[in-house]
């Protein structure tokens, strides 16, 4: 009998869901959109702000894991508890919680099992505001070069990492917490909704 992945350790979710790496797909797009569209089917009763391709598969061109990473920007006076139990009804699954000092909430679709699903999504919920994630995506959009440079420092993390998911991450943090920075800089005031 298989096992529930809430039964799983940590080691044996890195062994059945590898880091894998894949060229860019142009569907990227088109899941986010879908994806998009259903969570903004319930905006007004969880004052969402925006909803935002993230993350690697945002970047045409660029290698990446084929999982859809998407920025949820919420107001701060959303309803946090009732925005998690509509993302459960809608198939989301909570991997993680942090409410100070930002709130942090991480949920993924398309795990099962039997491995990953045809579309793998994570969903990274923010207060309105914490935008390293778009400043990131806008400067490998923007910086073909530092784009090419950051695959390959993925293609040289796969091997070492390919079943430690925050080994993986941590490698990448200082690359990306740089040209954020950079991104910060070049982009003042690019996200502020407007009023």
């Amino acid at each position: 009998m298989k096992k529930e992945l809430s039964e799983m350790s940590l080691e044996e979710l890195w062994e059945l869901f590898p880091i894998i790496l894949k060229e860019h797909n142009p569907q990227y797009k088109e899941w986010f959109e879908i994806e998009e569209r259903q969570l903004l089917s319930f905006s007004k009763s969880q004052d969402i702000k925006r909803v935002s391709h993230i993350g690697s598969s945002a970047v045409k061109g660029l290698i990446a894991k084929p999982t859809i990473d998407i920025l949820l920007e919420v107001e701060k006076n959303c309803n946090i508890t009732a925005l998690i139990e509509n993302l459960m009804v809608k198939n989301w699954i909570l991997m993680s919680s942090a409410y100070e000092p930002e709130l942090r909430l991480a949920f993924n679709k398309g795990y099962t099992p039997d491995g990953f699903a045809e579309k793998v999504y994570h969903l990274h919920v923010r207060y309105s505001g914490d935008w390293g994630e778009l400043y990131f995506r806008d400067y490998l959009l923007d910086h073909a070069d530092v784009a090419v440079e950051y695959g390959n420092l993925k293609l040289s993390l796969v091997k070492e990492f390919e079943h430690n998911r925050d080994g993986y991450t941590a490698a990448k943090t200082e690359f990306i917490a740089r040209y954020t920075q950079k991104a910060k800089r070049a982009y003042a005031g690019r996200y502020t909704p407007s009023e």
